[in-house]
């Protein structure tokens, strides 16, 4: 990967609908270069998908939060793979320091945010969470 792919890349990242035409202009070569690429960039699994980013509360009121996750003993893989299931977990990340995982979590209402606690809470080899909602949202 190269400092164009780079370029390319973060200006997906910013709107991965930009036309291939301004994509070409903005990075300064051939419009077949930036479809090469992107191509290229896709079938080595650097682009794995294209997604949707939303304003926030523009679905609505939800309740968002995150969690942090301890696990004990070298259950973490399958802790992971539980949460990954899980339909209101929005994001899973690992992480370093007193806590294993991160989990980004949304639901609808309060009374559909304590259940999502308590049965996260319950899986197998979950040792301690720690929640906090989130508020407001300054930058996505």
């Amino acid at each position: 990967m190269d400092d164009t792919d780079r370029e390319l890349l973060s200006l997906l990242r910013h709107n991965a609908r930009m036309p291939v035409v301004a994509l070409a202009r903005k990075l300064r070569v051939a419009r077949a270069t930036v479809q090469n690429r992107i191509a290229r960039l896709e079938a080595d699994g650097v682009i794995v998908g294209y997604t949707l980013r939303l304003k926030p509360n523009s679905e609505g009121p939800r309740i968002r939060a995150m969690m942090s996750v301890e696990v004990g003993g070298n259950r973490e893989e399958e802790v992971r793979r539980v949460l990954a299931g899980h339909p209101n977990v929005v994001a899973l990340h690992t992480t370093n320091g007193r806590w294993d995982l991160i989990a980004e979590l949304s639901t609808d209402t309060l009374e559909a945010f304590d259940g999502v606690l308590n049965a996260i809470r319950r899986i197998d080899g979950i040792v301690a969470t720690e929640t906090s909602i989130l508020l407001s949202t300054y930058k996505i």
